[in-house]
């Protein structure tokens, strides 16, 4: 009698508290630069929607890239390329099969000085600067992007003198931001927010004089909250806000 009693109570209980809540998580996620905007507003709405708690860490793909190699507790990664993620996936670093373009990058050579990049970078030839900003093209593929324009155009030597290099893309927009260099190759996504006008002047890099910046990401550890993440960035709310910080999309 007192075995039912207790079972009885027991499940009075569990009605009255209701279903036992899943338990939320926090995972770490590697992020090239240049996408930290568009994540940090897409890692916020996951959250509220989820419970989940995301850590995102910034910095230079190649760099994420042996940190992933030696063993960094990161749940997934978000390269600046495609190489990576896809050598992550070769090595058995990486979840098989969880490997997405979820966004393609533009290079944009920009001032936050009106009227100093002219429409068609021509710029570049006058030199009127002291310091041109790129990031380091054997870290950060932007920094490759830059590089290959340059070489196109047949400046590539002649402007190493001026060069400043960022370890990342995002060193490289603070170096120009703050002045210490006069112009640079950022991320289209550095200087066009959504919501606010664009600051300085630009010029957009025509996209047919570098090799496509096609942004990966890859699972690498296999969780309810990683899972939900990357299934929440190709879904229509993260695409949305994507496509307002300038990005292509596949």
């Amino acid at each position: 009698m007192k075995h039912s009693i207790l079972i009885r109570l027991i499940t009075i209980s569990c009605l009255l508290l209701g279903p036992v809540a899943v338990q939320a998580d926090t995972i770490n996620i590697a992020v090239a630069s240049n996408f930290a905007e568009p994540i940090k507003a897409i890692a916020k709405r996951y959250e509220a929607q989820s419970g989940h708690q995301i850590s995102l860490v910034f910095g230079a793909t190649g760099k994420h890239y042996a940190q992933i190699q030696h063993g960094a507790p990161f749940a997934a990664f978000f390269a600046a390329d495609a190489h990576r993620p896809e050598l992550l996936e070769q090595e058995g670093l990486a979840i098989p099969g969880s490997r997405f373009t979820y966004a393609v990058g533009r290079i944009v050579l920009w001032s936050p000085k009106p009227d100093y990049v002219d429409g068609q970078g021509n710029v570049l030839q006058q030199q009127p600067f002291r310091h041109l900003a790129i990031a380091n093209p054997r870290l950060a593929p932007y920094g490759k992007a830059a590089q290959q324009f340059l070489q196109a155009r047949g400046l590539w030597d002649e402007l190493q003198g001026y060069l400043v290099r960022g370890e990342n893309i995002g060193q490289t927009f603070q170096f120009v931001r703050s002045g210490s260099a006069d112009l640079g190759f950022v991320a289209y996504s550095q200087v066009k927010r959504p919501g606010y006008p664009l600051e300085g002047s630009l010029w957009e890099v025509p996209v047919d004089e570098y090799a496509p910046i096609e942004q990966q990401a890859v699972l690498l550890e296999e969780s309810p909250a990683a899972r939900g993440f990357i299934e929440f960035v190709r879904g229509a709310e993260a695409t949305e806000i994507i496509r307002g910080f300038g990005y292509g999309l596949p």
